[in-house]
């Protein structure tokens, strides 16, 4: 794991997306197309607000989720939501957008097929994930029902249902997660500092984080 750490989280963000933009770019200029996963929550959308205006060629980058709350795109919970809003826009708005949601009661009877739709985008070139207060990272939350399969299974997205979240979610696995090419880490604030430091010293069921922090670059500003 690599810890690069800012005066501020503005001046955070805006080198995150220098960052993300140059790593897509150099995967273009290699391969035919690009797969960039992001996160959802308050957190990314000063990255997406300044990546989305990137010149580069969006239409052969393939844009996804770490993870989705099962919710259609009309509610205020929806991820897919807050990335219409402020990542697939301006320049970014030719990209082709992959969805974890389709409607359905539950994400068990969509499963398959959205993994499926998902294998022309992987590996993931680069990715982008949060990480909680509680050490959770992507929706693989500790005490999760799911929490063995998403940590150690093979499955691509796995659905998952946890202590205090009011609805289902569906996320990448570790396995996907740890296949990027490119892996950041996004967190403000003393107490996210002070959880990265308790999860490299616990077990991934523990604290969800520590399964991907090998070879990922973790970025921090305290506020």
């Amino acid at each position: 794991m690599e810890l690069r750490e800012y005066p501020d989280a503005e001046m955070m963000m805006m080198n995150l997306a220098d960052t993300l933009a140059g790593e897509l770019k150099n995967t273009l200029l290699t391969h035919d197309t690009a797969s960039l996963a992001v996160p959802g929550g308050t957190t990314p959308g000063p990255i997406f607000d300044s990546l989305c205006g990137v010149d580069l060629d969006w239409a052969r980058v393939h844009v996804m989720l770490t993870d989705e709350r099962w919710v259609p795109e009309s509610s205020d919970r929806s991820n897919t939501r807050l990335l219409r809003q402020r990542l697939l826009v301006n320049r970014a708005a030719s990209a082709q957008y992959m969805p974890l949601y389709a409607d359905a009661p539950t994400p068990e009877e969509k499963l398959p097929a959205l993994a499926a739709d998902l294998d022309a985008a992987l590996p993931i070139s680069v990715c982008l994930l949060g990480m909680g207060a509680d050490m959770h990272t992507a929706s693989i939350f500790p005490g999760a029902d799911q929490l063995d399969l998403a940590l150690h299974g093979n499955d691509r997205l796995v659905a998952m249902r946890a202590p205090g979240a009011p609805e289902p979610r569906i996320t990448l696995s570790a396995k996907v997660l740890n296949a990027a090419i490119k892996r950041h880490i996004v967190i403000v604030g003393a107490e996210k500092r002070a959880a990265l430091e308790k999860a490299q010293r616990s077990s991934p069921e523990l604290a969800p984080v520590a399964a991907i922090l090998n070879g990922a670059t973790v970025h921090w500003a305290e506020k």
